[in-house]
């Protein structure tokens, strides 16, 4: 527990005592997901937890009552309900418990934590992108929502930046509202309090990473996303000194490593500002900070911007590819994706020996189990990316697509556990159900396979890339859906369970059957990752042992005028062919320089 702002030796002083809760949500068996070493841990806690801290070091409370706070990321750690209750009660109630951050596949976890909460007096806020989706797109109260506000939980929808103060005064007041809705009021974020967690918590994690946000909103306007209902689409930001303060904070304890949240931060309008002052602190002031990002797939035509987040320490970024199929892109409004520009733009972040994390959606409009198969082929031949994972395209509550389809009585699967992007929740047009999943298990093994991961290293090796890390991210990468049967970005290391963290509608599981299957799933799927590991290790040393030999593909071949007719990435259907020829139209109107071929509008 970390206690702010207490006055060593005294005892008389008064506690406002707040457990933060990050949740994480259940398995298809009902347990929750949760590992000896988790994920980077989410910048909504370390928001929360950020503001909150705050909070205790103005007192707002008064003088003589301290704010003691503890951070908890279902995860990692063991949610302990009777041990909060206790605790809370040895305090007469004074405090609450916030569930932070909740999406909504983690929103049936949440109501499961706060009802025996609630049943012991205790406050409970929710807040998360679930309850700011749901309020921000539709008019009246849904019923899951209603379900939270008739156990007396308050929902709180919107940013917390400039309204913590008000929830706490309340909470200690036993005053809380039903529901705190800021969502059309976004708060500025310059010198805003920064997101912030403490060592103890993040070195739960594996890898010694945090995140915060350097900005938030999107100019676009992908009908899946919930981020342009949530945070807008107008850019807010922090200052370079914001970021710098964040960094330096987290510099003291042992944290270096870092993954700004931005959901596009090629456009935030102060990227440069920022890179310039990270690369201050890198060059003159020795920092070795690094950083993964997420950025669209036209960034490398803004100047500088590939130059200097190799300067400023990126490493790794993450890009929304999400389809081939221009057809497909333009029925989820995914306009800023041009396929004519997706091998300038991984060319330009190879050149710069960065990695390219690339998300691909199955389940779009036009896709059929044999054009998703073409298409994941198509991209392993002709486009150099290095780690490629796939999710379902799903209507998550808060999205265009899920207000379109709930309004025109589209079936949808009521379980909003199943929201994760890993499960298939409507109907689709040209697969069944069982099409659709076997796809999605099948588009790992087709773009992992030995051969292929071979191909990614050898590239990365003619980059100048440290091949070694990248096929660990690899193996993690390939393995977590066979072996855990979790997406990679909720997967861990070790997975850990509780017989009594199960969903409230499945059995117990007795202590005779139950503890022997889990020894023997744990000595499996460790005998599956090692047997795994030998093979992508001596494929490893197949490639660093051919160090000396100069390597070439089609995917690293420089873009040219005349791929458009050759590469299958621009001829494999008519809106691929559409796209080229309107790219090409575009050019002659503008008068585009030859250096940047096929500029898109």
């Amino acid at each position: 527990m970390l206690a702010t702002q207490r006055a060593e030796g005294s005892t008389a002083r008064k506690r406002f005592r707040i457990v933060l809760v990050k949740p994480s949500h259940y398995d298809d068996d009902g347990y929750v997901i949760r590992w000896y070493r988790s994920p980077m841990p989410a910048n909504s806690l370390a928001s929360v937890y950020g503001l909150l801290d705050d909070c205790a070091q103005r007192q707002i409370l008064g003088p003589d009552i301290d704010i003691d706070i503890t951070a908890i990321d279902e995860t990692n750690t063991r949610v302990r309900i009777d041990r909060i209750i206790a605790d809370m009660r040895a305090n007469n109630n004074f405090g609450f418990v916030g569930l932070v951050g909740v999406q909504s596949n983690q929103y049936p976890r949440s109501l499961h934590l706060a009802r025996p909460l609630r049943a012991a007096g205790i406050a409970v806020i929710v807040g998360g992108f679930h309850v700011s989706g749901m309020l921000a797109m539709f008019p009246k109260v849904m019923a899951d929502l209603q379900e939270a506000l008739d156990m007396g939980v308050t929902l709180f929808a919107g940013e917390a930046e400039g309204r913590m103060d008000e929830v706490v005064r309340d909470a200690a007041a036993s005053a809380l509202k039903a529901t705190y809705n800021y969502i059309d009021d976004l708060p500025t974020l310059e010198d805003a309090v920064t997101p912030f967690l403490p060592g103890n918590s993040v070195r739960k994690t594996i890898g010694n990473v945090t995140t915060f946000d350097a900005g938030r909103g999107c100019p676009f306007q992908c009908s899946f996303c919930t981020i342009i209902n949530v945070q807008g689409r107008k850019s807010r930001r922090r200052s370079p000194d914001d970021v710098e303060r964040i960094l330096r904070k987290n510099y003291e304890q042992g944290i270096d490593r870092f993954f700004i949240t931005d959901d596009n931060f090629a456009r935030n309008k102060d990227w440069e500002p920022i890179f310039d002052r990270i690369i201050k602190l890198r060059e003159q002031d020795d920092m070795d900070v690094r950083f993964l990002i997420q950025v669209d797939t036209l960034c490398h035509k803004i100047p500088n911007f590939v130059a200097k987040a190799k300067r400023a320490g990126v490493t790794r970024i993450f890009i929304g590819l999400e389809n081939i199929n221009p057809d497909n892109l333009l029925a989820a409004k995914k306009r800023q994706n041009k396929i004519t520009e997706y091998r300038n733009m991984l060319l330009a972040w190879k050149a710069a020996g960065i990695w390219t994390y690339a998300g691909y959606i199955l389940g779009f409009p036009n896709d059929t189990p044999a054009s998703a198969r073409r298409d994941i082929e198509i991209i392993k031949k002709e486009m150099p990316l290095d780690v490629l994972e796939f999710f379902f395209l799903t209507p998550l509550p808060g999205s265009e697509d899920h207000k379109t389809l709930f309004n025109k009585g589209v079936s949808l699967d009521p379980d909003l556990n199943k929201y994760d992007l890993e499960h298939a929740l409507t109907p689709h047009a040209n697969m069944t159900k069982a099409e659709w999943e076997k796809l999605y298990r099948d588009a790992w093994a087709i773009y992992y396979t030995p051969e292929h991961i071979e191909t990614i290293l050898r590239r990365a090796q003619a980059y100048g890339i440290n091949i070694l890390r990248l096929a660990q991210i690899i193996l993690w990468f390939a393995q977590s859906l066979a072996i855990e049967k979790v997406h990679p970005l909720q997967g861990g290391f070790v997975r850990l369970k509780s017989r009594h963290e199960r969903r409230p509608e499945l059995p117990v599981e007795p202590v005779w059957s139950f503890y022997p299957q889990l020894f023997w799933e744990l000595t499996v799927k460790h005998a599956r990752v090692a047997a795994a590991a030998w093979s992508i290790f001596r494929v490893y040393r197949r490639v660093v042992k051919s160090a000396g030999v100069p390597y070439s593909d089609q995917a690293m071949t420089p873009v040219t005028e005349d791929e458009t007719q050759t590469f299958e990435l621009f001829t494999h259907n008519k809106s691929a062919r559409e796209a080229v020829d309107h790219a090409r139209k575009v050019k002659m109107l503008t008068g585009a320089a030859d250096q940047v071929p096929l500029i898109p509008v």
